[in-house]
This record gives C-alpha cells, sequence and structure tokens, in this order.
C-alpha cells in the first residue's frame, strides 16, 4: 500500500486537472435524511476524471518513450484525456475508439489534436486494433485503469477529499467501471482512514467487478449493458481487481431506471447534466440508504463525468420518473361501454395521468395503457392496484416490464386477429448508419415479419421489438439462424404486454 500512497502523493495532474469542487446536494440530502455531497469531476476540462490517470501517465514517460507517441483504446473519456495529455506534452496520440462512441466525445478527442480511429462495435474490439497499431507504429499504450501510474492519478481525488472534508466523511460511493478510480480512491482513503466504507456502484448489466468479487476471479463478461456506456467493461483490470478486493467495503448494483432518476437528482441540485456513469455513485447512496436505514450519515459520490450526447436526454427523461418511483406504469381492463375511462380515472382520484393508450375492440373489455404519478413511491403504486383489483379491474403491473417501457408504450393498432405461429423477439444491434438495413438483412425474408417497432432512443444501441411467423416443425431452425446473427436479443413470446395488447 505504501507503494501506492507515494505515488498518488507525486502524481503530476495539475498541469491540466483542477481540484474539483465538493458540492452540498442539497434536495438529496433532505429528501434521504443524510448530509450528501457531489465531488464535480464533471467539470474537469475534458468533463471527466479520466484526465488524471492519463495525463500522470503520460508525464512519467521518458523522453524516449513520449517521441514514439502514445495510443489507448476508449469509449471516449479516457480518450479525451489521453488526447489532451499528449497535447500538452507535444506528442502523437492515436485514440482508437468503438464505432458506436457518441459523435460528442469522438469530436472532443479531436478537438484535442488526438487521432481518432473507428474500429469494432464495443471496447474490446477497439482494444485489439489498438494493440495491432502499437506493434506497427511502436508506440507506447496508455491503459484506461489496468496501469498504476493510471490509478495513482485517479487517486488524486481521494487527496482533495481528505483535504476537503477533513476525513470528516461515513461513506464514499464511486462509479466503478474497469476499476481504475475506485482502486486510487479506496487505497488512499483506506489508508488514512480504515474505518470509513467505499462503496462501488455498477450497472446491473455490466458489474463485472462484483461477478469478479464474488468468484474470487476475474471474470470475462458475455455482454455488457451500453446504457452506461463508460463503465461498460467485460473485463476489469488485474492490478484493480487486486486493490479492489483487498480496500472496497461493498459492491452494489443498480438499474437503467435508477441511473436515469440519479441524472434528474444531480441535475435538480446542480442544474448540470451528467452522462448515466456519472450517476452511478448518487444512484446508489440513495439505494443503499433505504436498504441501511442510515440516518444523518457524511456521504460523498463521486460525479464522474458529463459527457452526455444531447439526444440521449430523451431517453432519460422518459425513464427517469419510473427510477425515482414517481411514475407508475399499468395494463388495465375496463368495460368497452361509455363512462368507462371516467369511472377509471375517479378510482385513480386526484393523480396526474401521464399518459393513456387505448385502442377500441367490439364486443370486448378494452385493454388500456395507463401512466400515473406518484407522490409515495411502491407503497402508493400498489395501493392503487389493489383498488383498481376491488373495483372489479384486471391489472398487470408494466413498471418493471422492459419490453412494456422500451415498445408497448409507444406502438398504436391493437391485436391481430387470425395471425398464426407468431414468435415476438427483441433486438439490439449498434446503432450507426445503416445499422437498421444491416440488420433486416441479416435476419432474411425466410420467415415474414408480422409485427415491427423501432424507435432511436438516441443511445450507442439501437433496439427493435420483431414479431416473425416461424411454424412449430421451424422453431429449432430458426433459433439456430438468429443465434448465429450474434445480436443479444430476447424472447418475449410469453411477456404479458404482448398477450395483452399486442397478440393474437
Amino acid at each position: 500500500m505504501s507503494d501506492y500512497i507515494e505515488r498518488i502523493l507525486k502524481a503530476r495532474v495539475y498541469d491540466v486537472a483542477i481540484e474539483s469542487p465538493l458540492d452540498p446536494a442539497r434536495l438529496l440530502s433532505r429528501r434521504f435524511g443524510n448530509d450528501i455531497r457531489l465531488k464535480r469531476e464533471d467539470l474537469q476540462p475534458v468533463f471527466s476524471f479520466k484526465l488524471r490517470g492519463a495525463y500522470n501517465k503520460i508525464a512519467q514517460l521518458s523522453d524516449a518513450a513520449a517521441k514514439r507517441g502514445v495510443i489507448c483504446a476508449s469509449a471516449g473519456n479516457h480518450a479525451q484525456g489521453v488526447a489532451l495529455a499528449a497535447k500538452r506534452r507535444g506528442i502523437p496520440a492515436v485514440i482508437v475508439m468503438p464505432q458506436t462512441t457518441p459523435s460528442i466525445k469522438v469530436q472532443a478527442v479531436i478537438d484535442h489534436g488526438g487521432e481518432a480511429v473507428l474500429h469494432g462495435d464495443d471496447y474490446d474490439a477497439a482494444y485489439e486494433h489498438a494493440l495491432g497499431i502499437m506493434r506497427e507504429r511502436n508506440m507506447v499504450f496508455v491503459h484506461p485503469f489496468d496501469d498504476p501510474d493510471v490509478i495513482a492519478g485517479q487517486g488524486t481525488i481521494a487527496v482533495e477529499l481528505a483535504r476537503q472534508t477533513g476525513g470528516d466523511m461515513d461513506a464514499v460511493f464511486v462509479p466503478i467501471g474497469g476499476g481504475g478510480l475506485i482502486a486510487g480512491i479506496a487505497v488512499y482513503l483506506k489508508f488514512l482512514y480504515p474505518r470509513m466504507r467505499v462503496i462501488g456502484v455498477q450497472p446491473a448489466d455490466s458489474c463485472a467487478m462484483l461477478q469478479s468479487v464474488n468468484a474470487a476471479k476475474r471474470v470475462t463478461l458475455d455482454r455488457v449493458g451500453i446504457f452506461a456506456d463508460g463503465v461498460a467493461v467485460r473485463r476489469v483490470g488485474e492490478e484493480t481487481f487486486r486493490l479492489v478486493r483487498e480496500h472496497v467495503d461493498e459492491i452494489i448494483t443498480v438499474d437503467t431506471d435508477e441511473i436515469c432518476a440519479g441524472i434528474q437528482d444531480i441535475f435538480e441540485d446542480t442544474r448540470a447534466i451528467v452522462e448515466p456513469a456519472g450517476a452511478l455513485a448518487v444512484a446508489g447512496i440513495k439505494k443503499y440508504v433505504v436498504r441501511e436505514g442510515w440516518k444523518d450519515k457524511r456521504l460523498v459520490a463521486i460525479n464522474c463525468g458529463a459527457n452526455m450526447n444531447f439526444d440521449r436526454l430523451r431517453h432519460v427523461a422518459e425513464r427517469a420518473e419510473i427510477g425515482a418511483q414517481r411514475e407508475a406504469l399499468l395494463a388495465v381492463e375496463i368495460p368497452e361501454q361509455p363512462g368507462s375511462f371516467l369511472r377509471f380515472c375517479e378510482t385513480l382520484g386526484r393523480r396526474s395521468v401521464t399518459e393513456f393508450n387505448y385502442r377500441y375492440e367490439q364486443g370486448r373489455a378494452a385493454q388500456i395503457f395507463v401512466g400515473f404519478s406518484l407522490a409515495q413511491g411502491r407503497t402508493e403504486r400498489e395501493g392503487v392496484i389493489a383498488s383498481l383489483r376491488s373495483a372489479g379491474h384486471a391489472v398487470t403491473d408494466m413498471t418493471d416490464n422492459e419490453m412494456a417501457k422500451l415498445h408497448v408504450r409507444f406502438m398504436v393498432g391493437g391485436h391481430a386477429r387470425g395471425i398464426t405461429d407468431e414468435m415476438l423477439l427483441r433486438f439490439e444491434f449498434p446503432e450507426r448508419p445503416g445499422a437498421l438495413l444491416r440488420f433486416l438483412q441479416s435476419v432474411g425474408s425466410r420467415w415474414n415479419i408480422s409485427l415491427f417497432h423501432y424507435r432511436n432512443h438516441g443511445s450507442d444501441y439501437g433496439r427493435v421489438l420483431c414479431g416473425i411467423q416461424v411454424p412449430m416443425a421451424e422453431r429449432d431452425e430458426f433459433r439456430l439462424h438468429i443465434d448465429a446473427l450474434h445480436y443479444p436479443y430476447a424472447d418475449e413470446s410469453a411477456n404479458p404486454a404482448y398477450g395483452i395488447f399486442l397478440g393474437s
């Protein structure tokens, strides 16, 4: 540990980085009964903490190594840090980024003087391509997290926290991707304040560090979620894994809705918009204090980045209210007769209806998709469902149904009477020009497409809901076909939202 303490204290970061402020989150603090503060790494010159580790690594290079130039693979934030650090030292930098990288991050690399190379659909493909260029051009590779100098650079955040708080912190919540940020912070804070809790936060669909800790060895995820792209890592670093096991108290996970609610919370307190990874720590604090019943604790969240594509805000806004448990989504059956909607709304009381989707069906009970606002979260939602059922309505809770939230709530039409052999599948594919066409070409024309919904959510991956007519005798062959496409997919044929709103 002493080696890292020395590395952190000697780290060179302030030629390019600022000492980020530790701002009170007054609204969050009041809501949750704890003193919550935000470490504003989103205010760095590249809008992310990554600048610290990248610059410290490049600053430590010998003149001979620096002249060879540097190269890295990154989904964006590390890329900007390397590009700016290389520019400050006057050396060339090649940045290999996945083709799915948000344009705002690609342009930022170019603006900082880096050579941007787009390759592959994810970090791993970009990483392998970067290694090839490194060997070809004899450049120095700057790893985004698994490097002692990079870890030490990120650890300077902990030095600032100790100075800004005097060590008066009960817990620090830190986002985790590959582990460089939390490794640097944890090793320093645990050296000074052994009783302080350091808690890592990961997306539930990108939790390589948590799974590795639980398995007591590094594991490689088959796939990672792409919403919080800044922490979408399939395999954590060897050194970061060691340090996390030794110094981090706990790792928790949060889902997409909780992350979106965290973005909204930070905006309401600071009027700043962070990227999904930047809101992980706040989402983690909210979940943790409720779970533990904490009150009057001093808690710090690391706001790690703010490189957000503007069009992604649409998706964030849609999901934030659900993540904060301020909105419920229900499928409700009401009689197909005049006045039914009025009586249904009377059961809801004075709650604000956020959406109402309905299509007439003669001679049948009407199936409606309804959203409404909540003031008291899950308890209130469960109470409304009970009241509706007492009034004779069949109710299915869609609040946590991913297919319903991504697709069904935006679809119009209704049931397809008489359709046969339909399977319903939900796909994801890298979002880039021509991607939808390539997806359809890959699926092919052997089986008839009977339902199709695609919506650009402003994220790095396109999402499609697809109905395909496949006779039972051909199901095994069909599954082999779509497995060979290597697009992540889920069979939603048994999803209740399908039966209620879309099926035959």
